[in-house]
């Protein structure tokens, strides 16, 4: 009869099984640049609301600081006392709606059928899309004829949203941030498409009544949800194994210290895809879920003496989700409902009762 195995070792102690084969995740490879900055969500949580609403908005990252709040989870060693947590600050201002798409579902994926453009659009649109307005004519030169302006283009041949309910699957908005409202020093919009719940038929008359005019964060989210944040992570450049990777340091007697030992064998010679190498590290795109929104509000109140590092004032609406988010401050970040069922709160927290004043 064979002897069972002693789960304790020589000393009475448990022995546990470590297992280690590589650091890092391949779950994000390529790890090269992306492609552009501007992040966008293709798939939302259904809802079943009344009215249509946006699932989707973009901001801009202001930077980090510290709020204070009573913790009310009943379960936790700090319930009822005072809890102090870090927050991220993204400012929000109103996106300007300039048109809107209707969509159909096919065996290939979703196809676009048409879109109509709004009457007037504002001069900066025409700084991403020349098409669309903004752009100034040249001047005519002596023996040139004079060209035709831009004033209009895109609006011929609009597509008949009443006529084609049958076709259509799904109806978006064509919008674009606002940044010359902030203070960062910047007037080139982002282009975005904002989802809409609802049946078709809600998201045809919202999207008819929001037409030329603007959709603020507050139309799309409310206090206490959670949200995913999509942003374009901090370059950091060319950097080696073990910065990149995780890879272990050798021995002091070793020939190289910060490398891999072996990046693989010489019959067959090749280098497997899964061998820690040096490269590009950072500027990529990542997904984070469940961000738990604490503060949705408008003004200065969240901005601290001086000002944000390297941002500024907030001006326009803004939120506040619990802990970090990627990217540098001044970067585009985009924000959906959360697509996942929410965790379990650790720290309760209904509302905020001090927003620190400084950034430390």
């Amino acid at each position: 009869m064979p002897l069972a195995k002693n789960p304790f070792g020589w000393h009475g102690e448990p022995v546990t099984k470590k297992h280690k084969p590589r650091s890092g995740s391949l779950a994000f490879y390529p790890k090269k640049r992306a492609l552009g900055e501007v992040p966008q969500f293709v798939s939302f949580k259904a809802e079943d609301s009344e009215n249509s609403a946006p699932l989707n908005f973009f901001g801009y990252k202001a930077g980090m600081t510290h709020v204070i709040g009573t913790d009310k989870h009943k379960k936790s060693p700090s319930f009822g006392q005072k809890v102090q947590f870090a927050v991220t600050v993204i400012e929000c201002p109103p996106l300007k709606v300039f048109g809107m798409r209707a969509y159909k579902e096919t065996p290939y994926g979703t196809v676009c059928l048409g879109e109509k453009h709004a009457e007037n659009v504002s001069k900066e649109l025409g700084r991403r899309v020349k098409s669309l307005g903004g752009k100034k004519p040249e001047k005519k030169k002596e023996g040139q004829k004079k060209e035709k302006s831009n004033k209009g283009a895109g609006k011929k041949g609009a597509f008949d949203f009443a006529g084609g309910m049958e076709q259509i699957s799904q109806i978006r908005l064509l919008a674009h941030t606002q940044p010359k409202l902030t203070g960062i020093g910047k007037k080139k919009p982002e282009v975005v498409e904002i989802f809409l719940s609802g049946s078709k038929e809600e998201q045809l008359k919202l999207a008819e009544e929001k037409l030329g005019g603007e959709i603020s964060v507050k139309e799309a989210f409310k206090q206490l949800d959670f949200l995913d944040i999509k942003a374009v992570s901090k370059g950091k450049g060319f950097s080696g194994v073990v910065k990149r990777f995780g890879v272990k340091d050798h021995r002091p007697k070793a020939k190289k210290k910060r490398v891999v030992g072996s990046i693989g064998p010489w019959h067959p010679a090749t280098v497997m895809f899964t061998v820690a190498r040096a490269g590009q590290l950072g500027y990529q795109f990542r997904t984070e879920f469940n961000k738990k929104l604490l503060i949705v509000g408008s003004g200065e109140k969240m901005t601290p003496k001086g000002g944000f590092k390297n941002y500024g004032v907030v001006k326009n609406d803004y939120i506040a989700v619990e802990g970090s988010v990627a990217g540098p401050v001044k970067r585009c970040v985009a924000l959906r409902k959360g697509l996942r069922p929410a965790p379990l709160e650790r720290h309760k927290i209904e509302e905020v009762e001090l927003i620190a004043s400084e950034q430390k």
